[in-house]
């Protein structure tokens, strides 16, 4: 059964009835976690067994009441929870790289029953933060730059980790961009920018029924958005109807008592610093209302109770890393991953023609799978590059180097019928970021931001220009979170592909992209410019940062600047045309239809893309967005109607003045096509009023 939003609702009566059986006391413990600090310390302290949520970390429950305890397993590149078992999915990035809404859903049900068999009852694994610059260390755990793109894959997930009742937490509400100041950062902006640009995804979440938000560390405009009155209880509760509850970012996610529970705090975690009995002198010595203490309860055993009795199905352990679950971790890489540049149509390589081939890098050979911070899942197997490269070409002599003497690298691209660089990053690069001076005792983490460029290290740079020149038939395997700089070095390979952190079959999905067993159809969920420049520019280590309304692919259009490659960009191994575009308004939609029609000889899959243009908007707005995509499979010769539709009221914007959306009548341009550039689309208008 579909525990969803209006569901919930059923249960607040029996919600409201528990609640006026239980005393102050009781109340506030439902508020506050159970791990005490120092156990959580040491465990982490005790590295593989002990790990960071090796168990689901506990909140309230009360035994006599038969109210379960709030459960937690932290994701979301599966359940973080045990060592050795759970399914190692690839990271969120790649997977909005899949523009794929059915594929989220079901890796989410697959999450949901691993959280089950757990004994878990919540996973906090949905993360919809909107990297305002690539280089935030902990963008690989979102879907990308896009907001709407954001919304539409968050709420996928939302639906499949919940039609298996287990509640889903969407993190980190709001403004959470930064990794090596999360702590100690005000982010600023402007209402237009606050609405339209960085709130946006997590109300499409709200709507789609999540039941848990995590606030986050750092604050919005002077205060902590764990203590944020206007964030959670005017926005999040009042104005957006979410009937869920709020629960801390860990540790340091609560800073003050009273402020934190009048501002909207519902429950402090995964220690409790704050709330506990301290929250209890704050109630007795009336600093804080008794009936916002109820408030809170109620939302929580309200939603404990939806998700625990929604169903009664058992969930076995052998559930965990099964081979379904394994075999859709495969699926996810090999639909994600994004062919950049494929110069004389070198990919895919021929087995019968490539006997030599020459594997260049130190990734090449590590189990790269993303942050080793928060989100860290550890599989029972990993399959890198290079033995995927090995395992689907037996009949090839495959010679791995990692590219230390450029001498010798170039020597080895010589000989070989194919060289196979594959350069990136890893999680000392990139990733969840605590410094020492925030605890003493806390595991610190090396990734954070990318603080000194976007590009490659200067000798994976080097590499790739001294021996990729050696063999015509030369490809670069890109690893990393999120966008990698490619221009100062694209020429000196003949294909780029952007592999992301692609999982525990990642290995395996590369080499059959490569070997052409599988036909490339992933999309950058991000623009690649020509210059780092043309992107915001961030202080990475700061307590102030202000945030633009412009980012990303939106940034460069309005200034003007072609991207090296667009959003939504990604090649294949076959070729597409696109006719016969039809835009129109039905139903309180906007409309978007054409025919598409493989042209070449090899099935393939194409994310066909809807966006619509504000040119003759009086207000500043972007020249266009994204409001709409749809993955269309298509046979070898097979022509396809595609329709696809988004909201009228998607298209409105936010007037400060009177704090309202308002839809302009005006002639609004409508495209589909492939990317966001104008060369691959179609093109007509509408008129709304």
């Amino acid at each position: 059964m579909k525990c969803t939003k209006n569901y919930r609702l059923k249960w607040t009566e029996r919600a409201r009835k528990i609640l006026e059986s239980l005393n102050l006391e009781e109340k506030i413990r439902l508020m506050s976690g159970e791990i005490g600090l120092k156990e959580m310390m040491d465990g982490l302290k005790q590295g593989v067994e002990n790990h960071y949520n090796h168990v689901p970390y506990p909140a309230g429950g009360i035994k006599d009441k038969n109210l379960p305890p709030m459960l937690f397993c932290d994701g979301p590149r599966g359940v973080v929870c045990s060592t050795g078992k759970s399914t190692c999915f690839p990271v969120t990035m790649l997977r909005g790289a899949t523009f794929d809404t059915n594929l989220e859903k079901r890796i989410g049900r697959a999450i949901g029953k691993e959280v089950r068999a757990y004994n878990g009852n919540l996973f906090a694994g949905v993360c919809i933060n909107l990297p305002y610059s690539p280089g935030w260390g902990r963008s690989q755990e979102t879907y990308g730059e896009e907001s709407f793109h954001l919304g539409k894959m968050g709420s996928a997930l939302v639906h499949g980790v919940q039609d298996e009742n287990v509640i889903a937490c969407i993190k980190h509400f709001a403004f959470n961009s930064m990794e090596i100041s999360r702590f100690k950062v005000s982010v600023d902006c402007d209402k237009r920018t606050e609405r339209e640009v960085f709130l946006p995804h997590f109300k499409d979440c709200i709507d789609a029924g999540a039941g848990s938000v995590m606030s986050s560390y750092n604050l919005y405009k002077g205060t902590h958005c764990g203590h944020h009155d206007y964030l959670l209880n005017k926005v999040l509760k009042d104005e957006w109807g979410f009937d869920g509850f709020v629960m801390s970012d860990f540790i340091w996610g609560v800073k003050d008592t009273v402020e934190a529970a009048n501002g909207g705090q519902d429950m402090e975690m995964c220690c409790t610093e704050y709330f506990g009995d301290k929250l209890v002198k704050a109630v007795q010595d009336g600093l804080v209302p008794e009936e916002k203490i109820n408030k809170s309860v109620l939302r929580i055993i309200r939603t404990l109770l939806a998700f625990s009795e929604a169903d009664i199905k058992e969930y076995k352990d052998s559930v965990i890393g099964c081979k379904e679950h394994t075999d859709l971790a495969l699926e996810a890489a090999e639909k994600g991953i994004t062919l950049l540049q494929n110069k004389d149509n070198v990919l895919p390589l021929n087995r019968d023609k490539v006997i030599r081939i020459a594997v260049l890098g130190k990734l090449a050979k590590k189990e790269v799978i993303g942050d080793h911070g928060s989100s860290q899942v550890r599989p029972k197997y990993i399959v890198t590059p290079l033995q995927g490269i090995s395992n689907l070409s037996p009949k090839a002599e495959v010679t791995f180097y990692n590219g230390e003497d450029l001498q010798h690298s170039k020597d080895l691209a010589r000989q070989a019928d194919a060289v196979i660089f594959v350069v990136g990053y890893d999680h000392d690069d990139e990733g969840e970021f605590v410094s020492e001076s925030s605890s003493d005792a806390y595991t610190t983490t090396i990734g954070g931001d990318r603080t000194h460029s976007l590009g490659l290290h200067q000798d994976e740079i080097d590499l790739i220009k001294a021996a990729g020149p050696e063999n015509k038939n030369s490809v670069a395997v890109l690893i990393g979170g999120n966008m990698i700089m490619i221009t100062e070095w694209k020429d000196y390979v003949s294909s780029i592909i952007m592999a992301y952190y692609a999982g525990m079959e990642g290995g395996t999905a590369i080499a059959r992209i490569l070997f052409g067993d599988v036909n490339p159809s992933g999309k950058l969920p991000f623009v690649l410019p020509y210059k780092e420049n043309d992107l915001p520019q961030v202080n990475w280590d700061t307590t102030q940062q202000f945030y633009d309304y412009y980012h990303g692919y939106t940034k460069l259009e309005k200034e003007g600047v072609e991207p090296l490659l667009p959003y939504g960009f990604g090649l294949s191994y076959t070729k597409y045309e696109m006719n016969d575009a039809i835009f129109a308004t039905e139903d309180e939609k906007v409309v978007a239809k054409c025919t598409i029609t493989n042209t070449g000889d090899m099935d393939g899959t194409e994310v066909v893309q809807m966006y619509i243009g504000f040119k003759n908007s009086k207000v500043n707005r972007p020249v266009k967005l994204l409001r709409g995509f749809e993955r269309v499979e298509l046979k070898a010769g097979e022509r396809k109607e595609v329709s696809i539709s988004c909201p009228i009221k998607k298209l409105s914007w936010f007037n400060p003045e009177s704090e309202s959306w308002e839809l302009e009548k005006m002639n609004y341009e409508m495209y589909i096509g492939t990317s966001s550039n104008n060369k691959d689309l179609l093109q007509g208008k509408i008129t709304l009023g």
